[in-house]
């Protein structure tokens, strides 16, 4: 800087934390944990009141979680469930 008195403080770039811990995080990795013990054309049948958040934005997160780790997954909902099985 040109002199002047930073006005935030300053760390090792080593330190900085990398990747994200989103909010769905762990509903995403319980549910892409269950699905490891599936048999084909089992289903995994969420209640959606046990949901932290709405079925849209768990089926987005479940979504995005199962891409990065190149996994295949399917999902329907319905008034009471998400429905979560291997493709």
């Amino acid at each position: 800087m040109d002199g002047t008195a930073r006005k935030f403080n300053v760390t090792e770039r080593a330190s900085v934390p990398t990747g994200r811990n989103g909010k769905h995080k762990t509903i995403t990795a319980q549910i892409l944990d269950n699905l490891e013990g599936l048999s084909s054309g089992e289903a995994l049948k969420i209640p959606l009141s046990e949901l932290p958040d709405t079925k849209i934005n768990i089926r987005s997160a479940l979504s995005r979680a199962s891409h990065k780790m190149g996994k295949a997954v399917g999902t329907a909902a319905d008034d009471d469930y998400l429905y979560v099985w291997n493709l």
